[in-house]
């Protein structure tokens, strides 16, 4: 009876362990490196935290930017508030056994505290930084999710939301020359 204990305590802290390096390789960014899709969980987060660093740092930037620059804020604060409401209502559902972050990554808190100090250029160039960098980041992991992902229904979310963000990281790119 105790090895049994012992044998099923190990096999558990083995699972965990596993779960947790596969969350520590997307963190990471390993999972990127190597074009490994991220585990649904991690997806969900990334995907919902990614929307809410677009959305607050798009506000900010439709009060304090040139009128570019504000056009193309207006439209990530639209577009990727809609893809956080269809994310939501695909967990919601329950075809996604995933939780939906209530508030940002660190990092991105800090992204965001860094451009709420900032005016002026000084503003408008770390927006069009951040942008470019978190459309990149966004490209790669709806490209690793919508083509390896293990949920079929948020797979096929996606796949299809991904030229979106696409066309966002061209926009993003055009805006930083």
């Amino acid at each position: 009876m105790i090895k049994t204990s012992l044998i099923a305590a190990s096999f558990t802290m083995l699972l965990a362990s596993s779960v947790m390096a596969q969350t520590a390789a997307e963190k990471s960014g390993v999972n990127s490196v190597l074009g490994v899709a991220p585990k649904t969980e991690d997806f969900v987060a990334e995907a919902a935290t990614s929307d809410m660093f677009e959305i607050e740092s798009s506000k900010l930037a439709i009060e304090r930017a040139d009128p570019a620059t504000k056009t193309f804020a207006q439209q990530m604060v639209a577009d990727h508030t809609k893809t956080s409401d269809e994310l939501k209502a695909l967990v919601a559902s329950g075809k996604v056994k995933a939780a939906v972050p209530a508030a940002m990554t660190s990092s991105q808190q800090s992204m965001l505290d860094k451009l709420k100090s900032l005016q002026g250029d000084d503003f408008t160039k770390q927006y069009h930084s951040d942008q470019e960098d978190v459309h990149e980041d966004a490209v790669d992991l709806f490209k690793r999710y919508g083509e390896e992902g293990e949920n079929a229904e948020l797979k096929a979310w996606a796949g299809t939301t991904r030229p979106a963000l696409e066309h966002h990281l061209m926009m993003a790119k055009d805006l930083n020359k």
